[in-house]
């Protein structure tokens, strides 16, 4: 078990979280470079609806008390995967991952993301396999099912 292993928490956001999240969101996002130019153009993407918060829709990620990544899952939809980038590699994403696959299960459901072609790998090393292609307003992407 790594260290992180040992200190890593998930649990619910709350509502006060919000601009936290949705800040964290956009340094992750920023960090992608095919989509930073188009990002920067529409900082309007960025954004983390109130309702998910409020509906127990967005799973946190947190470390000693400082949140480091978070999960929105919609009905079986995971809607949005953010981590702290110099986290990036070291499992908080999976962790994730694996908390939004449970509570798709849950319900019932299957977790489906649109996830872009550089994620791929991440999401077939979590169990995703690619379903078909889909198109985002920020380009191609794959339709992936776990």
């Amino acid at each position: 078990m790594s260290k992180l292993d040992e200190g890593l928490t998930l649990r619910l956001a709350r509502a006060e979280e919000h601009d936290e999240l949705e800040d964290l969101q956009r340094r992750a996002s920023l960090e992608v470079p095919e989509y930073r130019e188009q990002l920067e153009e529409h900082p309007d993407a960025i954004y983390l609806p109130q309702g998910q918060i409020a509906n127990g829709q967005v799973i946190v990620a947190e470390i000693d008390g400082e949140i480091v990544g978070f999960a929105a899952v919609v009905g079986g939809e995971l809607d949005g995967l953010f981590v702290e980038p110099d986290l990036w590699g070291f499992g908080v994403g999976r962790k994730l991952v694996d908390a939004a696959t449970h509570e798709a299960r849950r319900r019932g459901l299957a977790l489906k993301v649109i996830a872009s072609p550089r994620g791929r790998r991440f999401y077939e090393h979590c169990g995703f396999t690619v379903e078909g292609d889909a198109q985002t307003r920020f380009g191609p992407a794959l339709r992936m099912t776990k």
